[in-house]
């Protein structure tokens, strides 16, 4: 069974925050708001929650696992940035974008695809978000916590098919995750708008949130 932190969505207690990300920094894997979709999500280095993430969302090892980063500069770490690819992010986030970068030897092989080496990355437009990642100190995975057979996997593991309400959620996920971060809100199903910058030229492979800002130009 689970344990549940309440944590204010707009004003996170330290304290939880604290406890949430040592849990995580033990390898704990975790539910959790983000500014589109609940999602599951551990820490990027705990090797073995990250395999558990994959089992429960019944991801190959060649599907790759996105993963949030507080801010650009964090982007830069984990992932190769051309200067256009610098331009466009720095536009758009924070906010509900994945961008697919060509990895750097920082992100584990269990989240990046093995055969381009790239890696989804996001950085959220989340209060709790954000204050984990920071005590945190490093990535967060983040796939949608909707799982077989209620979404349709898209390879980014985010493309929910049914809608279900936060305690329906919390009641299926309990005895599969370690940790509930629940900050009062329901689940949204509108996903992220997916960004490839791995080529020259930047490719929205995914309408979703905010697609609208870069439908123009991208």
């Amino acid at each position: 069974m689970a344990k549940i932190f309440t944590v204010h969505p707009d004003n996170p207690q330290i304290r939880r925050i604290e406890e949430i990300k040592s849990a995580l920094s033990s390898g704990a894997v975790m539910l959790y708001p983000t500014d589109t979709v609940y999602a599951i999500g551990c820490d990027l280095n705990a090797k073995s929650a990250v395999e558990r993430v994959r089992q429960i969302k019944q991801l190959a090892n060649d599907k790759p696992l996105t993963f949030l980063c507080p801010s650009l500069s964090n982007v830069a770490t984990y992932a190769f940035v051309s200067d256009t690819a610098y331009r466009i992010m720095k536009r758009l986030i924070p906010g509900p974008y994945t961008f697919l970068l060509p990895a750097t030897k920082l992100v584990p092989r269990l989240a990046q695809n093995p055969k381009r080496k790239t890696t989804g990355i996001r950085v959220p437009n989340h209060t709790v978000c954000l204050a984990l990642l920071t005590a945190l100190g490093n990535p967060i995975i983040s796939t949608s916590a909707h799982l077989p057979p209620d979404e349709v996997d898209n390879g980014m593991g985010d493309n929910p098919e049914s809608n279900l309400s936060q305690m329906q959620l919390f009641d299926r996920l309990d005895n599969l995750v370690d940790v509930i971060v629940d900050t009062g809100e329901e689940p949204t199903y509108e996903v992220s708008t997916i960004l490839d910058l791995t080529g020259d030229q930047p490719m929205m492979t995914r309408r979703g949130l905010g697609w609208e800002e870069v439908a123009a130009w991208v």
